[in-house]
């Protein structure tokens, strides 16, 4: 993280209380449900990365100043250009007015940073990300620190050593030289309409709002 958007340099933070989102425990109102299924907004996955990263790095006048620096917006850039980093954008016709972005690796994804300029917008983002992680074997999903937004929608705190537990769990496999690829996650899996061989490897077709939230009305 960085003080501000103008600071030189970034810090690492370790959390004592972790906040992550069980993937099967992601809580889905009535109303985000039929928000949804609707379609009020259409998502999409790395379509803009920058965009998004930039989205959430602006000021806003209930923020008006951000951790996302120039140095970690370079850095988050060039890990999505490796294939690491991932962003879900949510649109009102062709306006960005929402989304997040995050790191993936092996079956963990780590949740930088979210973004809503519209009403639900990162509900949506979320939920949408909840649904594709399933889908592509994910098995940790890292919310870092605790929010009122992220309770209401299933997060939990759990401790440093439990976290360390499932963090090792989602990357064994995924990082050194017996790296394989049933150790790591595949983000892109929900393109390609078909569930994990757990869910009998069912054709969704074409992701939709009616099949998100389907998904997690079968998970919540």
């Amino acid at each position: 993280m960085a003080d501000s958007r103008d600071a030189a340099d970034v810090y690492w933070v370790e959390p004592q209380e972790r906040a992550i989102l069980p993937l099967d425990g992601f809580h889905l109102s009535h109303s985000l449900r039929k928000t949804i299924a609707a379609e009020r907004y259409r998502v999409t996955a790395d379509s803009d990365f920058a965009r998004t990263l930039r989205l959430c790095a602006e000021a806003v006048p209930n923020r008006p100043d951000t951790w996302i620096n120039s140095g970690i917006e370079r850095a988050f850039n060039q890990l999505h250009t490796m294939g690491f980093a991932h962003s879900v954008e949510v649109w009102d016709g062709e306006e960005l007015v929402g989304g997040l972005y995050g790191l993936a690796l092996g079956r963990a994804f780590f949740g930088e940073s979210m973004v809503s300029r519209a009403r639900d917008a990162s509900k949506v983002a979320i939920a949408w990300l909840v649904a594709r992680l399933r889908v592509g074997g994910f098995t940790l999903l890292d919310c870092q620190f605790m929010t009122d937004h992220l309770a209401s929608l299933g997060a939990i705190e759990i401790s440093r050593n439990d976290y360390l537990v499932a963090l090792s769990d989602a990357i064994a496999g995924a990082v050194g030289s017996g790296a394989s690829v049933s150790g790591v996650g595949d983000f892109f899996a929900l393109d390609r309409g078909v569930l994990p061989a757990s869910d009998a490897a069912t054709e969704l077709g074409p992701p939709s709002g009616k099949v998100i939230a389907q998904l997690l009305t079968h998970t919540s």
